[in-house]
């Protein structure tokens, strides 16, 4: 762990005046040093922290002097000038505070003197007159009174000045207040002065009480009770001003209270008084005039609700509730504040209120727990648990424990805690054990789902008083149930720290009732061993979630179980090494080794020398195929407590080793963490090496560690340079071209943290710098990083190359320079967009070299020699201004000729390049120290004009109402013609041929373009010459967009970079500012004109970026007028929207188009401290237009509210500021779903779904109906309790269109939304009865909402209604449900109202089986009761039931009763009754007598899939050997089902074959996989003799579904069973199977079949060789053939997941054999299509891929019996091993010669380099954005180094030399001719080929080392000399 170092602190020095230093000297004595001179040499200093060592010495001075010295007028004045340099320091200053606790110290015989001086001071102070200055006089008041003796004592005699004081700057500052109103930050600044003028008075008031106590002050007249009524008066007044910040009330409300204390006769009377008036029961009759004249407005019967808030905090706060002093009145007071605060909880909904509540609910709870230590037995009684007050409590802190405010919950937990210990204190001395109020609540809490947070908190404070013995004791299994929920990560922190505080109590519970340590067993199996299995088996984000949140503080708790971890994991790590999803034992203990380390639990070293871990296993831990298993065995190596231990040889060469293998990892997060994991190793190093250098020094230290066996310190510093060195080779190594994006990010990141890390600072060795190791290829090599397409590569290349910036630029040549700087201009005008990217960084590069004027600039600028001249000028400000004009230049050229020809402009020069290249420049350069000022205001201002001009060449494009498909109108006249061509192509507009075919342009090379030419000396891109004359010029629509829509986003980006970055100019001209006002304004205006008339997406996006930034600067700017635009703009585009006037040109389709951005932007601009008046304004305005009272207004303005509304409520930074109108966007929302109108109920859809996504969180999984995004009907409506009565009214309404009675089919448009958001309510057992929202209303009007008409709603009412019923009461409901069902002989049976019910009772029986109360003997009952209801209605699944969808609905519940009652152990009588009756159900079914429909009958199907399901569940039941061996005749005849799963597999509808084939195909994994081995037999039954059925379907199955599972079932049989049945079942033999099964491959066009086909064929393959059967050449051919095929890196997953699987399983018999069976081409044509998996860009795939290497390796450790081979490892090791293996394999099958040629051509790739060329260049130049296929994760060259490293050890270990030389010629002429042919094109690519040929320079880079590494092993065949070999071996 590297730690943080400590800031030093900063101290201002003070300065005394001429007059003040003339004094001392006059009294200072050289000779002795006297007060005088110390004060003297003191105020020379200029140091502060040595004016603080001076100031120490003064008392000790003092002391030392005589009695009489306190006449000495030195004294006095030494006094005077300590009084005036107190008052005159900074209260924040150190030295304030060190002089006033010196003072503390004074002897007394100096006290009188110096209190007088310190008088004098204050009297000065107290005279300040500018409001301004308050503050000051009043942070000088504050010190005093905070313990500072003397300063308490000047104030006391100045008592009532001072009070007089106070009372002016009250008045004062408030006056000053409202005539600032609307300028923010003066009004900030006064409400902090404010607030800090309330506290002062109120600690006068607390700590002066004396001067106060007596009654002699308070007569009317005195000085003292008028200024004490004046600070009252302020009090209430500010208490009662809404308009001031809510800090400032709050402490008004304290000071109310605590000068009404000190002010009020008789005490005791003070409590009814309060009490009066939070209770509006005011009487004025008994009241003190002075009271009713000071608080006049408090005294009314309504106070405001935060006002009463306030005044509860104060009472709270002030009053003493210890002790009992207040009597009665005081408990009853106490009472009445708490029902205040509960009443106030429903009202106050805004966030910072409702944060404020909680925290005086917990103030409360903390104030009766003091009152309840001496209170009344009558308050003991009001606060029980079981008490109105607790039950009220318990209610809010249900409500609140999952409020999305931190500081809510927080506060709820303390309520909560507190809570718990009132109702403790109450019962203190009863012997009733278990108490039921504790016992009820733990029992309440339990029942509640995991997924409640609240549930981890309560149950935490819980242990904390029962103990976790007594909570264990309920239900053993909550340990592991509560590391189940650690799979989520919301969830994890509370879930760990409730074990936390189980298992430390439990621990504190066994030391205390055992005395031997024999219980320490039982609590690691409670709480250890549960983790060990997670961990070793758990999913990946459960055992992260586990490592980072539990494991730690378990060690912590015991950290003597790590040894019992490691016992237990050491034993099964070798056997247990995980997969690619788990971690396995090796990697728990990984896990629990690096934890320990880090947090200081053991040694590595130890454990190492012990033997407990092995340097083996740690190397298989760096390179798992688990990518966590990695990284914690790298943070093994790298974290450690210390930050300065050494670090081992071991450790670096394990470090090397895990640098060789994961830097290409594809996930960020792992590749985060592994460069944040090298960076604390980086730490290490730095720092111990530190270490290493102060022992060298110290001599004696270092003779001791000679002495010792430890090693030398020196040797130490060259191993840690040498290590460093080495990673940094890895490192540039790993740069090569082709190397992926994953590869080069680490890298760079990694090198980034070298950088940084080994920076040198002054006066400091460093044992390692980076700019060491830097060369002229280095540099050139990260340079090259800028040509990625990713730009967080050039970002890191781009921060690399700044800090090596001086070595950078030494090691490159001018001409290079020059190269640079020329590619950069032709890239900022290509059309590629991301070739402007790399343009950007690679000139703020150059910006910073000194010689780029005259190196490059030269050329295409005027040089200004005078520049250089100029010392002061910075390089970077410099070069910027001239890179900036050339740009500028340019792009000014090429507006004017898009003016002519927007289309040219598109194809040749599109703008955006350029300007993003200005806004790049203008980024990184020192706003506040520019020199050349004048020249950068009239640069601005060219850049906004520019800006201007390009914005109105491109805007009607983005503008147009079809931007997608518009190519404008050209002025030039000659290619008009041309263009009215492609308008005439491409009629009509809403097709979208033009984007697949390019429109072609023809025109004669014009005399503008050469001029342009002369200008720009760069290539036209786009343009292609054909013949002399003539050009063609490809332009397709997308192309003209994207050029106008870029150059959009890049104007606005750089208008809003110009807002941001400049200084504003101040009204005066000499100003450094370089943008005045009216720029400002006309950015604004322009920003606005495009955000409300865009019509692109991307253009009005981008113009919002730029205008945020604006919208940033003018809230912070001091200029008023500025400053007011924002809300000027606001409401003048809500003006325009009410308005809806015909000619406004606001966009009202395309969701509004720019407008909710540009509100959103003016909103989002507010200071966050502020009240936020826009906002509210705004969402008032907005609801009103989106609800309009009256349906005659216009729909525009409510579209248009609507699509805003939308906008604001899904702006993360409006959070939770939008809480308090999401009740009514919700009922605008679902009244606009019932406009007449399509666009008002389409945007009310959107703001619908966006309110919901506010309301409960957004959705993380897929499942519709999880419970993660939901909230209990409680906290939901106590939230917005305006929604109750809306929703329950429009249910009502919209249930009464559901009339039972008319036949007529109506449905309410709002039914489908209400029943959404009832659906994600659920019931919580909290519900108690103090809540006046109860549920129950709803229940009656969503059971009418089932008899819809409409099949989706009844569908939604069966989910709404659980909610709503309590799981106890799911019984009663569901009988009355079923009860409400027809009999068979009703008259009028109407189907939707069955199935709607029938719906209704499926889903709350669902519920119900799922909820956690399974284990009570009343849910026996209940099911049994249910059970019995349902029997009665059995007719509705029979003939009877003439419609198949209640029929259908009717067996999904017996499906579901079945299925959970099939679970039990026992079959009791009832349940055998149960399955006969379903056994009748089955024999009345058509699928027994035949289906007498055609499947076009509406619900067939879905009735056949029910009834195949409860057919299904009925016989796995049924087969079980309960049922089986019953003696009962009833049992006998269930024992026997009436219907096989062989007659299934003969039905006609193939929905009833595929569910019966999935129910084979489980029951056989569930035999596979030995689940059902105990059960003798079971299902097992259920699969005789199905393989003939299955064999026959095979060959004449038609449906895909079908065939696919019937391949699949037959691939998972043993064939042992399934080839004899061949013959007699289908006629063929098994050779035939196989023809048969590879045919199928080839005819498919499913990949499902394809795949399946595939591993059954290679299973019969491997069986018939196995068993020595014959199998034709010709086939074998085909299969091998089929294996590569699905190699093919074009190849889908599943496919190359197939292939992975077969070679898997044919790996031990046929790629690794000691035998060649194959045959050698095929057996490497095989190793070859496992290589190239291992190159997949899909990590599935190569997971795939390692696990054949994971079966070679085992073999090979079966054999060699080494203790750790690497076994599970990832693709790139695995690639290392597979070549090393094949190598292996060539020597063991005597196949050197043959198998060495034809492994070097895979090295060479037999492709032709000039068909290669021709290629890319195609693939360069012919898109816009598609880059066809390409793999971004394998690298050529890596396989290329891997393989001839492998090559050369196996040449060189065997002397290999290849006999035939002229096979060896042969192939060194064709590697010839491929290199001289790479040579020609290279010579032929254009100057600084990286970046304008980026694709091609990379390919032949690539073919370039291939073929160098070929020629060099094909020279070594050569000879036969092997003394030469060892270079090459290295």
């Amino acid at each position: 762990m590297v730690l943080k170092k400590k800031k030093e602190v900063q101290v201002d020095a003070f300065f005394l005046d001429q007059q003040q230093l003339e004094k001392l000297q006059g009294f200072s004595r050289a000779e002795e040093q006297n007060l005088a001179s110390l004060l003297l040499r003191c105020a020379q200093l200029s140091n502060g922290i040595q004016q603080i060592q001076c100031i120490k010495q003064i008392i000790p001075l003092m002391k030392k002097m005589d009695q009489n010295s306190a006449c000495d007028p030195m004294v006095k004045a030494c006094l005077d000038i300590l009084g005036k340099t107190y008052f005159s320091l900074d209260v924040k200053n150190p030295l304030k505070k060190v002089l006033a606790s010196s003072l503390n110290g004074l002897p007394e015989q100096f006290w009188k003197l110096a209190v007088q001086s310190f008088v004098c001071c204050l009297r000065e102070e107290l005279k300040t007159t500018n409001i301004y200055l308050y503050r000051k006089v009043l942070d000088n008041l504050a010190s005093c009174l905070e313990d500072f003796s003397l300063g308490r004592a000047t104030i006391k005699n100045l008592f009532e000045e001072v009070l007089q004081f106070l009372q002016k700057t009250l008045l004062d500052i408030q006056e000053e207040n409202r005539q600032n109103h609307g300028n923010r930050i003066v009004q900030t600044q006064l409400m902090h002065d404010l607030l800090t003028a309330i506290k002062v008075s109120m600690m006068l008031v607390q700590k002066l009480q004396e001067n106060i106590q007596g009654s002699f002050w308070k007569h009317q007249e005195s000085v003292v009770w008028q200024s004490m009524c004046s600070l009252l008066k302020s009090s209430t007044n500010f208490l009662m001003d809404a308009t001031l910040l809510q800090t400032v009330q709050t402490t008004s409300g304290l000071a109310f209270i605590l000068f009404t204390k000190a002010m009020y006769e008789p005490t005791e009377e003070l409590p009814s008084l309060v009490n009066d008036l939070l209770l509006g029961l005011m009487k004025h009759t008994g009241v003190p005039v002075w009271f009713m004249s000071n608080c006049e407005t408090l005294c009314m019967e309504e106070l405001p609700d935060s006002v009463l808030l306030f005044l509860c905090h104060g009472a709270l706060a002030m009053l003493d509730w210890k002790n009992g002093s207040m009597g009665e009145n005081g408990e009853k007071l106490l009472l009445d504040i708490a029902s205040v605060l509960l009443s106030l909880s429903s009202e106050l909904k805004e966030s910072s209120m409702a944060m404020s509540l909680s925290r005086i609910l917990a103030i409360w709870t903390n104030s009766a727990l003091a009152a309840l230590v001496s209170g009344s037995l009558n308050l003991k009684m009001k606060l029980n648990g079981n008490s109105d007050v607790s039950g009220k409590l318990l209610e809010y802190i249900y409500t609140h424990w999952e409020h999305p405010l931190d500081a809510v919950r927080h506060q709820t937990k303390l309520i909560f805690k507190n809570l718990l210990q009132i109702h403790q204190t109450t019962i203190t001395g009863s012997n009733e054990k278990p108490d039921p109020f504790f016992a009820g609540l733990i029992m309440h809490l339990l029942s509640l789902e995991w997924h409640v947070k609240g549930k981890y908190i309560s149950l935490g404070s819980l242990v904390e008083c029962v103990g976790t013995e007594n909570i264990l004791q309920l239900d053993r299994t909550i340990p592991v149930q509560i590391l189940d929920v650690m799979n989520d990560q919301s969830l994890a922190p509370y879930a760990s720290d409730l074990l936390e505080t189980m298992f430390t109590n439990h621990k504190a519970h066994f030391t205390l009732s055992f005395q031997e340590s024999t219980w320490i067993d039982q609590w690691h199996d409670i709480w250890v061993s549960p983790l060990l299995v997670i961990l070793c088996e758990g999913n990946h984000d459960q055992t992260t979630y586990i490592i980072d949140y539990y494991l730690p503080k378990l060690l912590k708790c015991s950290p003597d179980s790590l040894s019992y971890m490691i016992r237990i994991l050491q034993a099964s790590a070798s056997a247990n090494l995980g997969s690619h999803s788990t971690r396995g034992a090796l990697g728990a203990l990984m896990a629990c080794l690096r934890t320990a380390r880090a947090h200081g639990h053991l040694e590595l070293s130890n454990i190492m020398s012990n033997g407990l871990v092995s340097t083996e296993c740690i190397r298989q831990g760096l390179v798992h195929q688990h990518n966590q298993v990695c990284i914690d065995a790298l943070g093994l190596l790298c974290e450690t407590h210390r930050s300065t231990e050494i670090v081992s040889v071991e450790e670096m060469e394990l470090i090397k080793f895990f640098m060789l293998y994961n830097l290409n990892s594809q996930s960020p997060s792992v590749r985060q963490q592994i460069n944040s994991l090298l960076r604390k190793l980086f730490c290490r190093i730095q720092e111990s090496s530190q270490v290493l250098y102060k022992l060298e020094q110290n001599k004696t230290k270092q003779e001791l560690l000679e002495n010792s066996a430890k090693r030398h310190p020196l040797v130490i510093l060259q191993q840690y340079k040498d290590f460093m060195s080495s990673i940094c080779d890895r490192l540039f190594e790993v740069l090569f071209p082709g190397s992926s994006h994953p590869t080069r990010f680490s890298a760079l990141t990694i090198l980034g943290s070298v950088a940084e890390i080994f920076s040198v600072p002054k006066g400091q060795i460093q044992v390692f710098q980076l700019d060491q190791e830097i060369d002229s290829t280095r540099v050139q090599t990260l340079i090259q990083c800028f040509t990625s397409t990713f730009e967080e590569v050039k970002v890191l290349a781009f921060v690399l190359l700044m800090k090596l910036r001086d070595v950078a630029f030494n090691l490159q040549a001018s001409e290079n320079l020059d190269l640079l700087f020329q590619a950069a201009m032709d890239l900022s005008t290509s059309t590629k967009p991301y070739d402007c990217v790399t343009a950007s960084y690679l000139l703020n590069f150059l910006v910073h070299h000194k010689g780029l004027q005259c190196i490059c600039l030269g050329k295409w600028i005027e040089y200004n020699p005078q520049m250089d001249e100029n010392t002061s000028l910075s390089t970077v400000e410099k070069n910027t201004l001239a890179v900036i004009k050339l740009l500028l230049m340019n792009v000014e050229e090429e507006i004017f000729q898009a003016k002519k020809s927007l289309l040219q402009a598109a194809a040749s020069f599109p703008m955006y390049g350029r300007v993003h290249c200005i806004t790049g420049a203008l980024q990184q350069l020192p706003l506040n120290n520019l020199t050349l000022v004048a020249e950068w205001k009239e640069m601005v201002a060219r850049l906004i004009l520019m800006s201007y001009k390009l914005s109105a060449v491109v805007s009607p494009v983005v503008q147009s109402s079809s931007p997608e498909g518009l190519i404008p109108m050209d002025s030039d006249s000659e290619s008009a013609d041309r263009l009215q061509m492609i308008l005439h192509e491409i009629q009509p507009q809403d097709t979208n041929d033009y984007f697949v075919q390019a429109k072609t342009l023809e025109e004669h090379c014009k005399v503008e373009t050469e001029k342009l030419a002369e200008h720009r000396p760069m290539e036209n891109i786009c343009t292609e010459m054909r013949g002399k004359e003539r050009q063609t010029c490809d332009v397709t629509a997308q192309m003209v967009l994207v050029c106008c829509w870029r150059s959009m986003k890049e104007v606005s980006l750089l208008l809003g970079t110009l807002c941001k970055l400049l200084p504003l100019q101040a009204t005066s001209e000499t100003s450094a500012g370089l943008i005045t006002v009216e720029q400002v304004k006309n950015i604004g205006d322009y920003f606005k004109h495009h955000l409300l008339q865009s019509r692109h997406r991307g253009a009005f996006e981008l113009a919002y970026a730029g205008f945020v930034q604006l919208t940033e600067m003018l809230s912070r700017c001091n200029s008023e007028s500025l400053r007011k635009m924002p809300e000027q703009w606001l409401s003048c585009v809500l003006e325009e929207i009410k308005s809806c006037d015909p000619s406004s040109t606001l966009c009202a389709t395309r969701r509004s188009a720019g407008i909710p951005f540009y509100i959103q932007a003016l909103l989002a601009s507010e200071p966050k401290k502020s009240k936020r008046d826009l906002l509210k304004m705004t969402m008032k305005e907005l609801i009103s237009l989106a609800a309009p009272l009256n349906k005659s207004s216009s729909v525009i303005p409510q579209v248009h509210a609507l699509n805003i509304l939308r906008a604001l409520f899904r702006d993360t930074r409006l959070g939770e500021n939008v809480m308090p109108y999401v009740a009514d966007g919700i009922q605008a929302a679902i009244l606009g779903f019932m406009s007449p109108v399509w666009a008002v109920r389409n945007s009310s859809t959107l703001l619908f779904s966006a309110l919901i996504t506010r309301i409960f969180g957004v959705k993380r999984g897929k499942d519709e109906n999880s419970k993660k995004n939901r909230m209990t009907g409680r906290e939901f409506f106590s939230r917005f309790p305006s929604l109750y009565p809306f929703l329950l009214k429009q249910l009502e309404v919209v249930t009464n269109t559901l009339n039972s009675e008319a036949e007529a089919l109506k449905i309410h448009p709002s039914l489908f939304l209400l029943l959404l958001i009832l659906g994600r309510l659920y019931p919580s057992p909290m519900d108690g009865m103090h809540s006046a929202l109860s549920m129950a209303p709803f229940v009656p009007f969503i059971i009418r909402c089932g008899h819809s008409p409409v099949y989706r709603s009844r569908e939604m009412s069966g989910r709404a209604l659980v909610p709503f019923v309590m799981v106890n009461e799911v019984p009663q409901t569901v009988l009355s449900l079923v009860e409400g069902l027809p009999d068979s002989t009703s008259p009028c049976i109407r189907q939707n109202n069955i199935h709607g019910t029938l719906l209704q009772v499926f889903h709350l029986l669902q519920s119900y089986l799922e909820s956690k109360q399974l284990i009570r003997s009343d849910f026996q009952q209940g099911l049994g009761d249910i059970i019995t209801s349902i029997g009665t209605k059995l007719w509705l699944a029979k003939r009877l039931n003439p419609c198949l969808v209640t029929r259908a609905a009717y067996l999904d519940v017996l499906v579901m009763l079945s299925t959970h009652l099939g679970k039990f152990e026992k079959q009791g009588m009832q349940l055998i009754e149960f399955w006969e009756e379903m056994n009748r159900v089955i024999s009345d079914s058509d699928l027994m007598s035949g289906i007498p429909y055609s499947s076009a009958v509406p619900g067939l199907i879905q009735y056949l899939q029910s009834i195949t399901k409860l057919v299904i569940s009925v016989l796995s039941v049924t087969a079980g050997p309960d049922i089986q061996s019953s003696s009962s005749p009833v049992g006998k005849k269930v024992a026997k089902p009436s219907l096989s799963i062989a007659h299934l597999l003969h039905c006609e509808f193939y929905e009833v074959r595929l569910l019966a084939l999935e129910a084979v195909l489980l029951w056989l994994k569930q035999i596979n996989s030995k689940q059902l081995a105990e059960e003798g037999g079971g299902v097992l039954s259920l699969l005789i003799d199905l393989e003939g059925t299955l064999l026959a379907m095979a060959l004449k199955e038609r449906n895909l579904q079908c065939f696919c599972k019937v391949l699949e079932i037959l691939y998972n049989m043993d064939l042992r069973n399934v080839l004899p049945k061949t013959e007699c079942s289908i006629k063929m033999n098994p050779n035939e199977l196989l023809t048969w099964s590879l045919n199928t491959v080839e005819i498919s066009n499913s990949t499902e079949i394809q795949s399946i086909s595939l591993k059954f064929a290679s299973k019969l393959v491997i069986h018939l060789l196995q068993n020595h059967q014959q199998i034709t050449e010709e086939v074998l051919k085909k299969w091998v053939g089929l294996i590569v095929h699905f190699c093919g890196d074009e190849q889908e997953t599943e496919m190359l997941l197939a292939a992975a699987e077969v070679l898997k399983s044919i790996a031990s018999f046929l790629l690794i054999n000691e035998k060649l069976i194959l045959g050698l081409s095929d057996t490497l044509a095989m190793w070859k299509c496992v290589v190239l998996l291992l190159q997949n860009e899909d990590l599935v795939v190569r997971d795939a891929a390692a696990e054949i290497i994971q079966v070679a390796q085992s073999e090979k450790k079966s054999y060699k019996r080494t203790e750790f081979s690497l076994r599970i490892v990832n693709a790139p090791m695995a690639l290392d091993l597979a070549f090393g293996i094949l190598c292996e394999l060539l020597l063991q099958w005597g196949e050197v010669h043959g198998g060495v040629p034809i492994l070097l051509g895979w090295l060479l790739e037999d492709r032709d380099p000039k068909r290669d060329s021709e290629t890319s260049a195609l693939e360069e130049d012919d898109y816009l954005f598609d880059k066809g296929e390409v793999n971004f994760w394998a690298e050529k060259l890596t396989h290329v180094r891997q393989l001839s490293k492998h090559l050369l050890q196996l040449i060189s270990l065997t002397h290999l030399t290849l006999a035939d030389h002229r096979e060896l010629d042969r192939l060194s002429r064709i590697a010839l001719e491929q290199a001289q042919l790479v040579g020609h094109h290279l010579r032929a690519l254009p100057p600084a080929p990286e970046f304008s040929k980026t694709v091609e320079f990379s390919r032949l880079a690539i073919q370039n080392e291939r073929i160098s590494v070929y020629l060099k092993i094909l020279n070594l065949l050569k000879s036969d000399d092997f003394s030469k070999n060892e270079t090459l071996e290295k």
